[in-house]
């Protein structure tokens, strides 16, 4: 080895502690970052889902919404497929 890759690895060995320490509070600190993302991402996504669950649509108090669908179409074309059957 070269006189550089031997001070280097002199120089590792002796920090080695320190080295190990720094290494180490690296990773809890990413962890936690890493934890408290996720913990905003699920907090945020599940209030945004409760927040539009729990809307009231904006129509006077007491006076119900009625939807009318047109389903005549699908009527007619069940009815077609009934008669193929029967043929």
């Amino acid at each position: 080895m070269s006189q550089k890759k031997v001070d280097y690895y002199k120089e590792q060995k002796a920090n080695r502690k320190e080295i190990i320490k720094k290494e180490k509070r690296v990773q809890l600190l990413e962890r936690i970052i890493g934890t408290l993302i996720a913990i905003a991402v699920v907090c945020w996504v599940g209030f945004s889902i409760y927040s539009k669950v729990t809307t009231v649509p904006e129509t006077e108090a007491g006076e119900v919404q009625e939807t009318v669908i047109n389903t005549n179409a699908l009527s007619d074309y069940m009815d077609s497929l009934m008669t193929e059957e029967a043929e």
